[in-house]
């Protein structure tokens, strides 16, 4: 179990590489990491960490690296600083044992959520009678299981997962020699949102897009990524305002199909397909790339697959609930739900909120112009 960047094989290869370029300085311009390097004469894990964590694994550099393979230096930071990333994700995590979960978590993540699923499956079948769960009920899904049940369930794991994301979080804050948060102003943390809202580091440098998913420049991986976090968000808005008509006005659901929760959650499913879906062709594209690493490919495809399940399961629920599948569509549907959730924190969920704070951290660099992040590391 990984509970210090001391320990990581990756931070002494990123090491040895960011000693190489901080010598060289060639793609200072490309994105975070490099101005980052620079204020720096030596590294500790706690740096390699944050840098792991500015990368966003575009690919340019290595391209444009004369140090590169073939050359006997065999400088590839975009690969070096994926696994480091997983390493920091496996420090992070609490509780500390499941942060195993992150270096096969194609499988952890299959195992959740069949199990899951199944575990739905079961439930229906002893509680529900198949008169219910097979009936006709005008699209109200609480005919099937009621309101209070899911909000007890699910509002439980919610939960759960929120403070397992707010102690990783805390902690990958120590584990990068972050400073204490009273330092850090309204402005770091506006720039470190917008940079993330607006994947400015996909831009390759000259905003060009990555090199990805080979070696010529394309802004494909950007604009999936947009639709996925965006369609995301959307989502999250369709529930929460959901929520508040329910509670808020007694408005019960079913809502009509042009009701803004229901627009807000067929375009941010549909958005869900999309952005998953093409990020997922740009990977078997980029196969034989040399910065892919096999375990941040399964990490990346576990959350993509999962989240287009999530929006699969939720359109096709929306388009037939008003047929007899409403049931099963209801109970498969709540299961895939109830696996993402429990997936969150030990998977490539958590490299949003990380990449965000490491943002942060190099706002409040840049602002004062000296290395802030790394002095005071978790040991």
């Amino acid at each position: 179990m990984l509970l210090t960047l001391a320990d990581s094989a990756a931070a002494v290869e990123a090491d040895r590489i960011m000693t190489i370029c901080n010598a060289c300085r060639y793609c200072e311009g490309h994105c975070a990491v490099f101005p980052a390097m620079t204020q720096r004469l030596a590294f500790t894990p706690a740096d390699l960490g944050y840098f792991a964590n500015l990368c966003h694994a575009c690919g340019s550099c290595y391209h444009h690296c004369q140090y590169a393979d073939p050359h006997e230096f065999k400088v590839n930071v975009p690969r070096t600083m994926a696994e480091l990333r997983l390493d920091t994700y496996e420090a992070a995590a609490w509780p500390r044992f499941l942060g195993r979960s992150f270096q096969n978590n194609g499988v952890w993540t299959a195992i959740v959520t069949v199990l899951a699923i199944g575990l739905f499956l079961l439930a229906a079948a002893a509680l529900i009678e198949p008169a219910t769960l097979f009936g006709r009920h005008g699209g109200n899904f609480y005919a099937v299981m009621s309101h209070n049940v899911m909000v007890t369930v699910f509002g439980s794991v919610a939960l759960f997962v929120l403070v397992a994301i707010v102690i990783g979080m805390a902690r990958f804050w120590r584990l990068i020699g972050a400073p204490p948060l009273r330092e850090v102003g309204l402005r770091e943390i506006a720039s470190a949102v917008h940079d993330a809202l607006t994947l400015k580091y996909l831009g390759g440098g000259a905003d060009l897009g990555c090199t990805y998913p080979a070696e010529a420049p394309s802004k494909l991986r950007r604009l999936f990524h947009h639709f996925t976090f965006y369609g995301f968000l959307l989502c999250f808005a369709a529930t929460t305002l959901g929520t508040l008509y329910h509670y808020g006005f007694g408005w019960a659901a079913p809502y009509g199909y042009l009701s803004l929760p229901s627009l807000l959650g067929t375009f941010g499913g549909l958005g869900l397909m999309i952005g998953p879906a093409g990020l997922m062709v740009l990977k078997r594209r980029a196969a034989g790339s040399p910065v892919q690493t096999a375990a941040t490919k399964k990490l990346d495809e576990g959350l993509l697959v999962l989240l287009f399940l999530t929006a699969f399961t939720g359109l096709l629920l929306t388009a037939l609930r008003g047929s007899e599948l409403l049931g099963l569509l209801l109970v498969v549907h709540l299961g895939v739900v109830m696996g993402l959730f429990l997936c969150m924190p030990y998977g490539k969920f958590v490299h949003g909120f990380y990449r965000i704070l490491a943002l942060v951290g190099h706002a409040l660099e840049q602002r004062q112009g000296r290395q802030v992040l790394g002095k005071l590391a978790e040991t």
